[in-house]
């Protein structure tokens, strides 16, 4: 049965985190009610869709996050420039009691995404949602970006099973163990990853290494014993030193195999021409009687050289893809931001809400309390609206690019909507049961299956309608107006 997260401690953070609460705290804004929202500005590797990840193992650290003792005697020996105690002992105390108590909202792993749509949503005591920053920030932006590098390789392997095989090639332990949870939410239908098996229930495959051929000095023995003491895994990596020479020993040895009362599953190529060698073992393997024989691929794949193989007729039936899917290889990172975009002292009505400007107009934040609604026509989508809660959107309106007020998108009555984020913590307390991995990975291919194929296209893909509904935008103009006026002092909305 798969187990939970392991508990990590809050010390998992930046240091700014920490000293900016000592500030809100011993300012006494710290009880403030703050929201907090995460999301990303452009998608990964220049792509049309981003499939969000990591809501499960976020909830599970955020289930048990504290500071322990020998975390808060950690933080009292810091020091100051000035050689003192960096953090007052009262504060230190504060942490000792540490309990959530926030409000979370977040969009299901397995849901398509696109930039500015908020995929966490924290309210709460300002100190405590400061704190959780750099957390969410940490889970959520490495396994969005690896179930997304997941689903391009599974659309170009164009429903042939994709195999993780990148935990010797992964960023670190953790960063393996979370790879290979994103990689199968993305579509990966098993991992090499044998921990990652027990921990989240992911089927766990391999076969051998080269250091198996040359510890043997026949490669023909060297299949023969694997299959003595394996039969029913024969999967046999025959490049170690004349590739079709080493197909034909599969052979031999599989038709032994077969008068055992077993079956030769394949062979495995790692390295050459894959198109040419991969068509000249289908064709040896079919000739043999082996035609339900797969042939595995593995060697620095990805969706580009992938996609090259099947125009170019490979024969290829397994992708085996590890150091480019668990790596992000071409983009190290989604880029995913937390900003504060409304404050309100404890206990009032009213919100004021915050806004931060810049000079490039992409990272001019949106004020608000926002939920994303996905409206769809004859079960189409037709686009997403960026809105606040407090606002009473009907069941059509307008929608506006926030970098481009050109564009515009009426979004007509008769539309069929959902809204994405759900709650998942109120007052500190889970109220959303995660659902099973196999059913966020489903989730993933049914949100993908419900995608435009211009939306999936590796180059120049289409742009899906997303942006802030009218009033929402007014608002944002409204404020950023007000805010370059009068040297950021806003005001209530």
């Amino acid at each position: 049965m798969p187990t939970t997260q392991p508990m990590l401690s809050l010390l998992l953070t930046d240091l700014y985190q920490l000293t900016m609460a000592q500030a809100y705290w011993k300012s006494g804004r710290g009880e403030k009610e703050a929201v907090f929202q995460m999301f990303f500005r452009r998608h990964p590797f220049d792509g049309g869709f981003t499939v969000a990840c990591g809501l499960q193992t976020l909830m599970d650290v955020l289930t048990q996050a504290r500071f322990d003792d020998s975390d808060v005697d950690y933080l009292a020996t810091l020091t100051g420039q000035d050689g003192q105690a960096l953090f007052d002992a009262d504060f230190l105390a504060t942490l000792r009691d540490f309990r959530l108590t926030c409000d979370i909202d977040a969009i299901p792993e397995g849901t398509i995404v696109f930039p500015f749509e908020p995929l966490v949503r924290v309210t709460g005591p300002l100190v405590q949602a400061q704190l959780l920053e750099t957390i969410i920030l940490n889970i959520i932006n490495f396994q969005t970006l690896i179930a997304t590098k997941a689903a391009r390789i599974c659309i170009a392997a164009q429903g042939e099973p994709v195999i993780e095989f990148g935990l010797r090639r992964a960023q670190g332990p953790d960063g393996g163990l979370s790879a290979s949870r994103a990689a199968y939410v993305g579509g990966c239908v098993a991992t090499s990853n044998v921990l990652a098996g027990k921990v989240y229930g992911i089927p766990v495959r391999g076969t051998h290494a080269h250091s198996w051929v040359m510890s043997f000095d026949d490669e023909r023995e060297a299949f023969r014993t694997y299959a003595e003491t394996l039969p029913n895994n024969c999967v046999f990596l025959v490049d170690t030193y004349d590739t079709l020479e080493g197909v034909r020993r599969a052979i031999e040895v599989g038709h032994w195999l077969r008068e055992q009362g077993h079956e030769m599953v394949g062979i495995r190529l790692d390295s050459g021409d894959l198109a040419y060698l991969s068509i000249e073992a289908r064709k040896l393997l079919d000739a043999a009687g082996f035609p339900d024989a797969m042939i595995v691929a593995s060697n620095d794949l990805d969706e580009t050289i992938i996609n090259s193989l099947k125009q170019q007729g490979a024969c290829i039936n397994v992708w085996g893809v590890g150091t480019k899917l668990v790596t992000g290889y071409d983009q190290p990172t989604l880029g995913g931001v937390y900003k504060l975009t409304a404050l309100r002292d404890r206990g009032a009505d009213d919100w004021r809400y915050c806004i931060k400007l810049s000079e490039q107009a992409v990272k001019i934040s949106t004020p608000g309390i926002h939920q994303v609604r996905r409206y769809s026509v004859d079960g189409e989508l037709v686009a997403d609206a960026i809105y606040d809660v407090r606002s009473n959107l009907g069941s059509g309106c307008v929608v506006i690019d926030p970098l481009d007020p050109t564009r515009r998108k009426r979004i007509p009555p008769e539309a069929t909507y959902e809204d994405l984020l759900v709650p998942v913590f109120r007052q500190g307390v889970r109220v959303y049961e995660p659902p099973p991995l196999d059913a966020s990975r489903h989730r993933a291919q049914s949100s993908l299956a419900r995608l435009s194929p211009g939306l999936k296209r590796f180059v120049n893909p289409h742009i899906y309608p997303v942006g802030l509904e009218q009033s929402l935008y007014d608002l944002k103009m409204q404020l950023v107006l007000q805010a370059r006026g009068s040297n950021g002092q806003t005001t209530r909305p």
